[in-house]
């Protein structure tokens, strides 16, 4: 069954190249098409030679092309994935950088918080592009599987002001599920059955089943405690899963940036990450490590080409791209947690939201039922952060600068931090600093 799938934003090495080696692992796709897209004609070049390097040492049928041209590339897709990062690290940097002067210190910076909404206004704009484009020039029900963040931002604002079929994809609830797993000393994954629900990067453990047995909120506590490089690297998270009872999916610097509590004093900051890891919290972690990657990635391109391997079916990943086409193409099912409108699947949060919950996918698509309401402290976290989506999404469609301060101002970690006039003039500083990337707000100066 050849199937054509474009990627966007197709330099990104990592889910580029995981996600197409991934789908090789299935007999069916192997004889797929991907079409790679970027507007980086270098790293276009090293990452489709990279995989066209490892398609032929698999001995497989499949194809890639390359592609500069987004309607051109999207011309008969069945899939198309993307995972463009708007601006690059220049404007990822001024996400990171700008905000710190006023005391804002984030580790991630891709969801909320001054560098998630900043994002958000560069990624929007180009998200509804992209969905025009999927709807004009790919084949007609193609499914559109966004990786990029702000992944809630740029998924709900897909489904208001577009008509492709879009599902958002993260692998933060399969990372927490290993922790879990680790912690209670399972063997494998497939030991431990979670529920989570709620949003994305916000999403909470509501169930977690081990060998049967329904593991309370304690006991998971007392177990990830005794662990200890858990306890080293998870002091947010713990503090969290004491006080709220429910384990967060996501990882101690990501979560912390979250919320108003633990990032909003220097003096306190230290007792709450973990520098050993860009990804336990250290300021601008993500910002660092990706630096240091697209070092790395250059500069030691050849040697990865050389050393470049077959693909085996055992390296499969848990990203849910390959699985959710797989099940689609040959009907075997699949269950994951996935980023849809809400439409009532978590009663007490709103319901044209886009919340990460369990579904399950086959032939006819992804399908999630309901679940019961979240946890009152639960539900409020997500709701604090859905309030701040919805402006900044709104603000990033109209170009609206008073409705970007007001989604500043009530982001959790930034009024914990500044007071409105901060707040007004570092929005400000940001906007002239990312005008390049920010075309809809030059009107509304």
């Amino acid at each position: 069954m050849a199937i054509s799938v474009t990627f966007i934003g197709a330099g990104s090495l990592g889910f580029t190249r995981r996600l197409i080696r991934d789908m090789l692992c299935v007999s069916e796709l192997a004889d797929s098409r991907f079409v790679l897209h970027d507007i980086d004609p270098e790293a276009l070049d090293r990452v489709s030679r990279l995989c066209r390097r490892e398609i032929e040492l698999s001995d497989l049928p499949a194809t890639i092309e390359t592609e500069l041209d987004r309607p051109t590339a999207l011309e008969g897709a069945d899939y198309v994935i993307n995972c463009a990062r708007i601006g690059g690290l220049d404007a990822f940097a001024s996400d990171i950088e700008i905000p710190l002067r006023y005391g804002v210190d984030q580790c991630v910076g891709d969801t909320i918080c001054a560098g998630g909404i900043m994002y958000g206004q560069r990624s929007i704009p180009k998200m509804l592009e992209f969905c025009h484009d999927v709807v004009a020039c790919a084949k007609p029900g193609a499914l559109l599987l966004n990786y990029a963040n702000p992944m809630a931002m740029n998924t709900w604002a897909a489904l208001d002001y577009s008509d492709a079929d879009v599902v958002g994809l993260c692998h933060g609830v399969q990372g927490g599920h290993r922790l879990i797993a680790k912690a209670l000393g399972a063997e494998s994954v497939t030991e431990v059955e979670i529920v989570a629900a709620g949003i994305n990067h916000q999403t909470w453990y509501l169930s977690i089943v081990h060998r049967g047995r329904e593991v309370e909120a304690d006991e998971l506590l007392a177990a990830m405690r005794a662990d200890p490089e858990i306890a080293r690297r998870e002091p947010v998270r713990l503090d969290v899963l004491e006080r709220f009872g429910y384990f967060s999916t996501e990882s101690n610097g990501h979560l912390s940036e979250y919320l108003p509590w633990y990032r909003k004093r220097g003096d306190e900051i230290e007792g709450w990450i973990d520098r050993e890891r860009w990804i336990d919290g250290r300021t601008g972690g993500y910002l660092e490590y990706c630096r240091e990657r697209n070092r790395t990635f250059a500069a030691d391109y050849e040697r990865q080409l050389a050393a470049a391997s077959p693909i085996e079916e055992s390296e499969r990943s848990d990203e849910h791209g390959s699985h959710i086409i797989e099940a689609i193409e040959t009907g075997r099912p699949y269950r994951g947690h996935f980023n849809v409108r809400n439409d009532g699947a978590i009663p007490n949060l709103p319901p044209d939201c886009v919340v990460e919950v369990p579904g399950y996918v086959d032939r006819h698509g992804i399908n999630v039922g309901q679940l019961n309401d979240l946890p009152l402290a639960c539900a409020a976290t997500c709701q604090a952060s859905i309030d701040v989506q919805r402006m900044a999404k709104e603000a990033a469609v109209s170009g609206d600068r008073e409705l970007l301060r007001l989604a500043m101002l009530h982001d959790p970690l930034v009024g914990a931090v500044c007071s409105p006039g901060e707040v007004w003039s570092m929005t400000e500083e940001l906007l002239t600093a990312q005008a390049p990337w920010l075309p809809q707000y030059e009107s509304a100066a």
